[in-house]
């Protein structure tokens, strides 16, 4: 195997495992948040493996550094915290009259967050399959090339991630522009037989920053390595599943699409396709 496919193949450990600071007095007494707190006694208790730096944390916008912390927090047995528990509350309802019927608002994104874990909650992890009530899923493995459709590998296949635009200091618009962009890499992943091969969200994440910060556009070196694999699936052979582990509970998982479901714990991520995808 080449050199450039090992590369290829380890690009989301290489992103995904940045090794947190060690956590001492200055981590805790810079910390500002419930949040940033849990942080700090995670990697204090030797659990940081995979979260990003303390600065690069703070970037996140609360959503996702819960998202973050979720896993380990969960093997500390430690509580996370609420991420909207900080947000100033909503001003009480006007005293004048009712609200005009039209004004019903919009659910938030953390309602959004909790009807789509919903969604799994009714699911059952096990081992390499989720049961939910309407649908099956198997863990997918890297698949020979005569199992792919026709033209995965060609050049018209292409991963086609739309560039980022806007703030990278907001980091909610951070946030939305990953998330659209995972939920098309996953697919097209899986699509050229590398679905066992695939960075877990966080890495994803961690690799925008990286690329990003050293003045390349994200989405054309996501482009350029997914050509590379394209080009070296061809001719090179590869591992079903390169470990045996697996996903301890549902509470991992996210739903990318209608027949892909997605668990990680930071530093390994699965995916799960219903067959009949």
């Amino acid at each position: 195997m080449t050199a450039r496919w090992l590369t290829l193949l380890v690009l989301g450990v290489c992103f995904g495992t940045t090794q947190a600071a060690p956590a001492d007095e200055a981590c805790m007494e810079g910390a500002k948040t419930g949040l940033e707190k849990l942080y700090c006694k995670i990697v204090a208790e030797g659990q940081g493996a995979g979260l990003p730096s303390p600065t690069d944390f703070k970037r996140n916008d609360p959503q996702v550094q819960a998202l973050l912390l979720r896993r380990p927090a969960g093997r500390l047995g430690l509580e996370v915290p609420d991420p909207g528990a900080s947000a100033p509350p909503a001003p009480p309802p006007s005293q004048d009259g009712p609200a005009p019927a039209n004004s019903q608002r919009a659910p938030t994104e953390q309602e959004e967050d909790s009807e789509l874990t919903g969604r799994l909650a009714d699911c059952r992890l096990e081992g390499k399959h989720i049961t939910c009530p309407q649908r099956r899923y198997e863990l997918t493995e890297n698949l020979p090339n005569n199992r792919l459709a026709d033209g995965a590998l060609e050049p018209e296949n292409r991963l086609g991630l739309s560039s980022f635009e806007g703030n990278r200091n907001d980091d909610e618009e951070v946030r939305r522009y990953l998330s659209d962009a995972y939920d098309r890499y996953i697919p097209n992943m899986v699509d050229i037989g590398l679905g066992a091969n695939t960075m877990s969200f966080t890495a994803f994440h961690n690799a925008f920053h990286t690329i990003e910060n050293g003045g390349v556009d994200f989405a054309r070196r996501m482009e350029q390595t997914f050509t590379l694999l394209k080009q070296d699936k061809k001719t090179l052979a590869v591992k079903a599943r390169y470990h045996d582990e697996l996903p301890q509970d549902i509470s991992l998982c996210t739903v990318i699409n209608h027949d892909i479901i997605v668990c990680d714990d930071v530093g390994t991520n699965w995916v799960f396709v219903s067959p009949s995808r």
